[in-house]
């Protein structure tokens, strides 16, 4: 058995090979709710084999949302249409499904990406968004609202409650997502967190608010279900957010009872440089899963099996996930079974396209001839 393909437990969720689907944001909800390009999304996604298919960022709040289009578990209405769409695909696969829980913060009341994806103000249909501190992303922007005692309060406590629905709708795991300069990551990084008071300013008071929120999320959720953090090991900008930091602030959710992480970067400052080349965030993870000892999934330019197999085999992540690049090949784990001699599910209607020098590919099959 290859590397790649073998099983791993996160809590008491038993996975069948290391490959995850990254959580890609679709903007195609209607007020926060599922539509039918969630069900053809999601329902194609879990016929692919990986491991485990994360949900799309799922806002907690409506102004929590990157778009007005964003996904959201904040009501009746969104736990419901996205409880249909998981219902329906869940009839077709086995595949566990984990769900991101996200703020965007000062990202929100964003146009979407085919559109410009530019800030929206206020006073042309967008929101006054919520931040640590009166920042905005980028300097054209409208500024921010600094959350204050009761801002905090009403986020943690939507956290709170997104996690509940969740598991009422039968999601397997939580993510919560710390990373790519939304909201959690805003109060980690020094760079968009100027607070004086117990939520800013040093290390421990910065990583305060997000800690509280993932000892909220994961009070209410099952403790047989894994809650795991997505960051951003640096912002990739002098005097911000960086390895050492993200190193530290590990090790606290460790303690708290954090199931895994999710090793990305970047994404709080346009001033960011980042050095694109395959891999190149693969060493932060390394690093995480070997200072603070929890299973660690690697994301970032991976497109390729090989190279897969080598990230596990070598130890510097037990995961991987993919993102673009399974959007791009939607079977993308079939494929990489193939080039490793591993075995992978696919639907029984599938099994007729297993090439025949790949027959166990799938497992043994016959079809009789009518």
């Amino acid at each position: 058995m290859t590397a790649l393909f073998s099983p791993i437990s996160l809590a008491q969720l038993q996975l069948k090979n290391r490959i995850a689907i990254s959580p890609m944001c679709q903007y195609s909800a209607h007020e926060g709710e599922a539509t039918e390009w969630h069900l053809i999304h999601l329902g194609h996604l879990v016929l692919s084999g990986a491991g485990i298919l994360f949900t799309e960022a799922t806002a907690v709040e409506p102004e929590g949302r990157i778009t007005h289009s964003d996904l959201g578990l904040w009501s009746d209405a969104t736990e419901q249409a996205l409880g249909h769409v998981l219902r329906t695909i869940r009839g077709h696969s086995s595949i566990p499904i984990a769900m991101q829980l996200a703020h965007a913060g000062r990202k929100a009341s964003s146009r979407a990406p085919w559109e410009g994806g530019q800030a929206i103000p206020s006073d042309a249909g967008g929101w006054i968004t919520a931040a640590p501190s009166a920042i905005p992303y980028a300097a054209q922007d409208e500024a921010p609202a600094a959350l204050d005692r009761a801002g905090l309060q009403r986020v943690r406590d939507a956290f709170a409650a997104s996690a509940r629905r969740a598991d009422r709708i039968g999601i397997d795991a939580l993510e919560l997502h710390g990373a790519h300069g939304y909201l959690l990551h805003q109060f980690l990084s020094p760079l968009s967190n100027r607070r004086n008071d117990q939520y800013g300013g040093s290390l421990e008071n910065r990583m305060r608010f997000p800690l509280e929120v993932f000892d909220a999320v994961r009070a209410v959720f099952p403790a047989g279900k894994p809650v795991g953090v997505r960051v951003s090991a640096t912002d990739w900008v002098e005097g911000g957010w960086d390895i050492d930091q993200t190193a530290a602030f590990a090790h606290e959710l460790k303690k708290r009872g954090c199931d895994f992480l999710d090793v990305s970067s970047g994404g709080l400052s346009p001033l960011q440089s980042i050095p694109v080349e395959p891999n190149y965030q693969v060493p932060f993870a390394a690093r995480l899963k070997s200072e603070v000892g929890l299973p660690t999934i690697a994301v970032g330019l991976i497109t390729e099996a090989e190279q897969a197999e080598n990230i596990i085999a070598s130890g510097q992540a037990d995961m991987v996930a993919l993102a673009r690049g399974m959007l791009y090949d939607p079977r993308w784990p079939w494929h990489a079974a193939a080039k490793l001699g591993a075995q992978v599910e696919a639907p029984h209607q599938y099994w007729r396209s297993q090439p025949r020098e790949l027959k166990k590919l799938f497992g043994e099959a016959k079809f009789g001839q009518r």
